[in-house]
């Protein structure tokens, strides 16, 4: 049976391979963010969740399979998140299905996913013959993670941010960052990035709030929505943006990134990816 909240996740699945869009099982936003104190009024940040999927397929007119790697964003406000073994579902799906242009699947995956979340995603497809030149990102910023700290918390604690004296504008990262699936327990593993402007965030007690997310049980984009909210709380900068990179799972990885400013980001990638 379907767990009514979280889809096909952690449930034994069929995997289809003709096209069905049923598969998609949307999840409400508002779960995650009554948690950190977020409620239905103004948003006090902005961003996207940058998805991207690598095992897309499908055949062409004349039964010749397809491949091509796709991006989709889904705006920051959109009332629901999809939910990602649903997405994995519901891609396979298009495996045997045959479509006269790449056009075609990317317009139905914009459309579908749109319905899901309720807000208009946007979709683009890479065959991946154009990713000849393809280079991994480096992170901005200073690397925090060859720092000597005694590390003994691995339950959330904002209580582990402060600040130090002087104003500042600068950024930091970190691969350390782990979190954990709230249904299935299952490691999610990420590097995030934190760049902003105000008084001084203590390096050491940054880290040891990011390694303290290890045991956190919570979906990505909520555990970038708690640091980003934290770090606003017990730090007060001017200016803040979070961007996680997590690992792929089930050939497909999310990329939250929470800002106090509208921007458009970069879809970085990095090594682990």
């Amino acid at each position: 049976m379907v767990d009514q909240e979280h889809g096909p996740l952690g449930q034994n699945s069929d995997y289809p391979d003709q096209y069905d869009p049923g598969q998609l099982h949307g999840i409400a936003r508002s779960l995650g963010r009554e948690a950190i104190g977020v409620d239905d009024g103004p948003l006090p940040f902005y961003g996207e969740d940058i998805w991207n999927a690598y095992e897309l397929s499908w055949l062409n007119e004349r039964g010749k399979p397809m491949v091509a790697l796709m991006e989709m964003r889904v705006p920051f406000d959109s009332p629901n998140i999809v939910e990602s073994k649903s997405l994995k579902l519901y891609l396979g799906s298009f495996n045997q299905w045959q479509v006269e242009t790449p056009q075609q699947i990317a317009e139905t995956i914009t459309q579908d996913v749109s319905a899901v979340v309720g807000a208009e995603v946007m979709v683009e497809l890479t065959p991946l013959f154009q990713l000849g030149g393809f280079a991994l990102s480096t992170l901005p910023g200073k690397c925090i993670d060859d720092l000597d700290v005694e590390a003994e918390l691995y339950e959330v604690d904002a209580s582990l941010l402060n600040t130090l004296e002087g104003e500042t504008s600068e950024a930091y990262h970190s691969h350390l960052l782990r979190s954990c699936c709230p249904v299935t327990g299952q490691p999610d593993w990420a590097s995030v990035v934190i760049e902003y402007q105000g008084t001084k965030i203590c390096e050491e007690g940054l880290l040891k709030y990011l390694i303290s997310f290890r045991n956190n049980q919570e979906f990505h984009e909520q555990c970038v929505e708690r640091i980003f909210m934290d770090i606003s709380r017990q730090c007060a900068p001017d200016r803040l943006t979070v961007y996680a990179r997590y690992t792929r799972r089930g050939g497909i990885d999310i990329n939250p990134v929470r800002s106090s400013e509208p921007l458009q980001q970069l879809n970085l990638r990095l090594i682990r990816q």
